[in-house]
């Protein structure tokens, strides 16, 4: 089942600081996050993918229209007059990395919220589900789990929590002050939204009808909650996304180490 997908990846990523580079876009491992996380539903036979683009969109388009030249052995014919037209061609060696994709790339806005980011995609996401993920996290999800969780609830969407370990040291004292217990970043018992969404095309619907442009978290899931029809899977592997630096030599780190969000 070759479900669409939608990524998120039009936000200015302001908390990377002031990069050149698209945050999507950084290099981890030789490839951009981005396709990471790409190559995760692929693994799962999810090939079709919708990219909302925005601030540095241009970026995006630039990395996919180059993508065969920039990622296969290519031959290029110079001066080849035997080609019919006299002009340079290439020809490219070797095996694909992946099964075929499609990408499309469409301009949701530079300043637009995640919910009208969706509904500017409806055209595209006219019948069936479809997957919602963020350009910067990556996990490894076992989308064919997360799939049958879905369709066994019935209801019109799925999020995907993870738990994260607290940033501190966890410190217990009496009335005295004297520390009774001390526990250092402890797994926090909360869950927390990792992304990796989906959802039945009625909730485009939702979003046409009640959304504020830049609300999707906090007016279309409550909602979706209040009805019924919001429901928690839970993933108790590796996540990890990209909104600072240090996020970012923890992923590059963690893939030079053991790779841990590879799933193909």
């Amino acid at each position: 089942m070759n479900i669409p997908v939608v990524i998120m990846c039009g936000g200015q990523g302001t908390r990377m600081g002031n990069t050149l580079t698209k945050k999507e876009l950084v290099d981890i491992g030789g490839r951009p996050l981005l396709w990471h996380v790409m190559r995760i539903f692929s693994a799962y036979g999810h090939n079709r993918f919708i990219l909302a683009l925005g601030h540095q969109g241009d970026q995006v388009r630039r990395y996919f229209l180059e993508y065969e030249a920039m990622s296969r052995d290519v031959t290029l014919h110079l001066a080849d007059g035997d080609n019919g037209n006299g002009r340079p061609h290439l020809t490219f060696q070797g095996d694909y990395e992946h099964p075929p994709w499609e990408v499309t790339l469409v301009d949701t806005g530079l300043e637009t919220g995640r919910g009208a980011r969706l509904v500017r995609l409806a055209d595209y996401l006219a019948h069936g589900r479809f997957f919602v993920a963020y350009g910067e996290a990556v996990a490894d999800i076992d989308l064919a789990a997360l799939l049958a969780f879905h369709e066994g609830h019935g209801a019109l969407a799925t999020v995907t929590g993870i738990q994260r370990h607290s940033q501190y040291g966890l410190i217990a004292a009496d009335g005295d002050g004297r520390v009774t217990h001390f526990q250092e970043k402890p797994l926090l018992p909360y869950w927390v939204n990792g992304g990796f969404m989906l959802f039945e095309t009625a909730v485009l619907d939702l979003l046409r009808q009640n959304y504020r442009d830049d609300l999707f978290e906090t007016d279309i899931m409550p909602l979706l909650m209040a009805q019924g029809q919001l429901h928690l899977y839970r993933h108790h592997g590796y996540w990890q996304s990209m909104k600072t630096l240090q996020d970012y030599i923890t992923l590059k780190e963690a893939w030079q180490a053991n790779q841990p969000w590879r799933v193909w």
